[in-house]
């Protein structure tokens, strides 16, 4: 059903969700536990900026990430001499695709961390269990349906980031071009209206499947807290 091209950007797009989510998952965890348990001044602000990639267009976000991490960005020259290249190639793909996506990761995480029983974690404290054990052995199995809800959404919309990804590491074909990149390409060019609609019927499968997952996924949690 699909060509080269199209195949070169599944897998693209495949990689890059992959690891923007395998990457996002540690930060979204400890953020959205310190943000669920802990009360601070400057919490609004965090939080604020936490929602900021929500609200901002996409093209802005990849322009400050061009800014900054660039070959001649603020933190960008830095890496350069390292020998680590993040503009124009699939791993500044994932760090868009981070940016973007990260807040829909945080959300579910910081939700299950709010509605999990605390008298749990109480009882395991008082029986000798540190606040470390209390965390990996109590509080982060039963945030596990959060964390799954957090995934998928988070990989759901590195499949679809655009904006961001193109202004930041462009179009290069088997290098940065994800499916919605070669969707706009295949608009632009002669008789490539047949390949990006193949591809946005599979984007809307995909896209339709991670929202049913997460609903029974609601469900099933929902079910266990009333039992």
């Amino acid at each position: 059903m699909f060509g080269p091209e199209e195949l070169s950007a599944l897998y693209l797009s495949a990689k890059v969700g992959l690891f923007a989510t395998l990457v996002c998952l540690p930060f979204a965890i400890a953020l959205a536990w310190y943000l669920a348990r802990y009360e601070f001044r400057l919490k609004f602000m965090v939080e604020a900026l936490l929602q900021l990639p929500m609200v901002l267009p996409p093209v802005v976000l990849g322009y400050l990430l061009l800014i900054l991490f660039g070959q001649q960005g603020l933190i960008g020259q830095y890496l350069h001499i390292l020998g680590l290249e993040l503009a124009f190639n699939w791993k500044g793909a994932v760090l868009a695709s981070m940016v973007v996506a990260f807040p829909l990761m945080v959300q579910p995480i910081r939700l299950s961390f709010q509605l999990m029983n605390r008298q749990l974690e109480h009882i395991a404290g008082t029986l000798g269990a540190t606040p470390v054990q209390v965390f990996y052995s109590i509080s982060l199995p039963l945030a596990l349906p959060g964390m799954i809800i957090g995934s998928i959404l988070c990989f759901s919309r590195s499949l679809g980031e655009f904006g961001a990804t193109i202004t930041f590491v462009g179009n290069i074909p088997g290098e940065t071009r994800t499916v919605p990149i070669a969707i706009y390409s295949f608009l632009q060019q002669p008789n490539g209206e047949e390949m990006a609609l193949r591809l946005v019927m599979l984007s809307l499968v995909l896209a339709f499947s991670a929202l049913i997952a997460n609903y029974f996924i609601l469900q099933k949690y929902q079910k266990k807290l009333e039992g």
